[in-house]
């Protein structure tokens, strides 16, 4: 098998559906790493189409891509905005640990 005959793997590819989405999202979400949660967006961005996405949640596309790439620190008011423009929603959810 060749490098050529292996394809790039891309979630993009597999978040046809908003129960798909949610479903990465939430994983993403119990991570403790921020640059996770914005590539999960990006890749539901992809998935959804980032120019239709940015025009939804009323931002430039470039802003988008900026906001999304890896190190990013956007501010909460996009991130609300691009997961709102997708339909969904931000919930917060007891730790299975004891907050004592």
């Amino acid at each position: 098998m060749t490098k050529d005959s292996i394809s790039k793997f891309d979630a993009a590819d597999y978040l046809d559906s908003e129960e798909a989405m949610a479903a990465y999202l939430n994983a993403a979400m119990e991570e403790d790493d921020p640059d996770i949660l914005l590539a999960a967006i990006a890749d539901i961005a992809k998935a959804v189409g980032m120019s239709k996405l940015a025009k939804d949640a009323g931002l430039g596309r470039e802003s988008l891509y900026k906001a999304l790439k890896p190190g990013a620190q956007p501010r909460y008011e996009t991130i609300h905005k691009v997961i709102g423009a997708l339909g969904m929603t931000l919930q917060a959810k007891p730790r299975t640990i004891s907050m004592q």
